[in-house]
């Protein structure tokens, strides 16, 4: 599910990289999956998942075949410094604890929102899927209702985006709809880009409320607040 890494590079080649990822101690757990904090210990990991041209394809709005390290460093940690950045881990007993992608939930960067939304508390959600052989499974319909959760529930959050979606990843637009986020702009590309339209979703604290608990949204949905690393390694053992 594309985020600009692209455009984080450049924010943070021209200021100072922060030399280690802002962490937390909040975790996440769902039916089938639990989202825990980004550590410095998950570089292998991530590098990874940044270096299948498969898996760049879909989450990246350039045509980016592999990144290096110390780019992805760069990337994470200067997204961290304003978001809470998280590894998603499989919960069920045959591969509990298995690393399988990575999101987070950021606060609003992109002008054309903060724009058409001044003084409102604007989040945003990104996420990956690195295992591709869970690609379809609705691993990250659940990823976006744990976060989507979070936000409203714990944080009071006004309006949650998915920003910059790709014509050519349905997948990524489904998930975001299957928890109720509704079009909000559909963007152009210009001609020469991967894709020939993007799109911004939005869920606003209001109409989360007044979704139904159906089957598959928030009603199968738990999480829990201030779960430390430790006390979820031991929980998980």
């Amino acid at each position: 599910i594309a985020y600009d890494a692209c455009a984080a590079c450049r924010v943070q080649t021209e200021c100072v990289v922060p030399e280690h990822l802002r962490t937390h101690d909040i975790v996440l757990t769902g039916r089938r999956v639990a989202l825990r904090p980004m550590t410095e210990d998950d570089w292998s990991t991530l590098l990874r998942w940044n270096q299948d041209p498969e898996v760049l394809y879909f989450s990246e709005g350039d045509d980016v075949r592999s990144r290096t390290l110390v780019e992805i460093q760069a990337i994470y940690r200067g997204v961290s410094q304003r978001a809470l950045c998280f590894v998603a881990e499989l919960t069920g007993l045959l591969r509990r604890g298995e690393p399988i992608g990575e999101g987070w939930l950021q606060e609003m960067n992109l002008p054309r929102l903060l724009e058409r939304f001044p003084g409102e508390d604007l989040r945003r959600i990104d996420l990956m899927i690195g295992d591709k052989g869970l690609w379809g499974r609705g691993l990250g319909t659940e990823i976006i209702g744990l976060l989507t959760s979070f936000a409203f529930e714990q944080q009071a959050v006004d309006r949650i985006f998915g920003c910059d979606i790709a014509d050519y990843n349905p997948r990524s637009l489904r998930a975001f709809e299957k928890n109720g986020y509704e079009l909000f702009y559909c963007i152009p590309q210009s001609p020469g880009h991967k894709a020939q339209v993007t799109y911004d979703v939005m869920l606003t604290r209001e109409r989360y409320y007044c979704i139904p608990q159906s089957p598959g949204h928030k009603a199968q949905v738990t999480y829990d607040v201030m779960l430390t690393r430790e006390r979820y390694l031991r929980r998980a053992r």
